[in-house]
């Protein structure tokens, strides 16, 4: 059995040292094996322009926040999956990294951006990878991935458990369509999301809260207000994931006919 779990809070914009004392505070004294934080959890999310997300982006491989994360996952022995505003030369990416007691274990860059998120951020080049912490198999997806079945079926082929999502969700359509990727796929999902509002330009977005895991089969385990900070973890089965038949003998990804499918390409 694993512990599972999300942290729904409100980061400012801008202030990432503010925003890492609310995160460390958030985890302290938290029993998981895995627990997801919010899309862009350090900088916040409204930024103008991609000088400004130059100036809040760091490079994982040399980055204060996830020395901190590090040195959370150290004293309380779990992973935790955050997103990032990553820089990469002259790239600069919507990312999530996967960190544990050892340090940084994975990055994952958005594929598929959100509106304004095209001016400012380059789209992930890399499909989703699988990561193994423990015995239980982690893949990553960043908020609107979600709207793309093929993000969490490419994890489900990988052999993910559990798909970490880190999200900043302005829409109350994603925790809805959770239940269907993980009935599709057969796995668990963190969706982490903030709550609260940003303005950008004149205009406010507000987010909506509502954080959710949910299990095989559709199944949804728990779920945040749309308001409030709020960390919720629950014990799951891995098992249940890697059990991919069905009813009457089919089997979920090997039944799937792919020599019909080059009409999605």
């Amino acid at each position: 059995m694993k512990r599972i779990g999300f942290v729904q809070c409100k980061p400012v914009l801008g202030r990432p040292d503010e925003n890492r004392d609310m995160i460390a505070a958030s985890l302290d004294g938290l029993d998981a094996d895995l627990l997801v934080l919010p899309e862009l959890v350090f900088s916040g999310y409204c930024m103008v322009n991609r000088q400004s997300v130059r100036e809040s982006a760091e490079s994982p491989d040399d980055s204060p926040s996830v020395r901190m994360l590090t040195t959370l996952c150290k004293a309380g022995n779990y992973h935790v999956t955050a997103g990032f505003a990553e820089k990469s030369g002259d790239k600069l990416y919507n990312s999530a990294v996967l960190v544990g007691p050892e340090g940084l274990v994975g990055v994952y860059r958005k594929i598929h951006l959100f509106g304004f998120e095209a001016e400012l951020f380059d789209p992930g080049p890399d499909p989703p990878a699988v990561y193994d912490i423990g015995g239980l198999k982690v893949g990553m997806m960043v908020c609107f991935d979600w709207f793309f079945p093929e993000t969490a079926r490419l994890l489900a082929l990988a052999g993910a458990d559990v798909i970490a999502h880190p999200s900043n969700l302005v829409l109350d359509w994603c925790q809805k369509s959770m239940i269907t990727r993980c009935l599709e796929n057969n796995l668990f999902a963190v969706t982490a999301n903030r709550y609260g509002s940003e303005s950008r330009e004149g205009k406010e977005l507000t987010f909506t809260g509502g954080s959710q895991i949910t299990a095989p089969r559709g199944v949804v385990l728990s779920s945040a207000p749309a308001d409030g900070d709020k960390a919720v973890i629950v014990e799951i089965n891995p098992g249940e994931a890697r059990d991919k038949s069905l009813a009457g003998g089919n089997h979920l990804l090997g039944d799937r006919r792919v020599e019909l499918y080059g009409g999605l390409l």
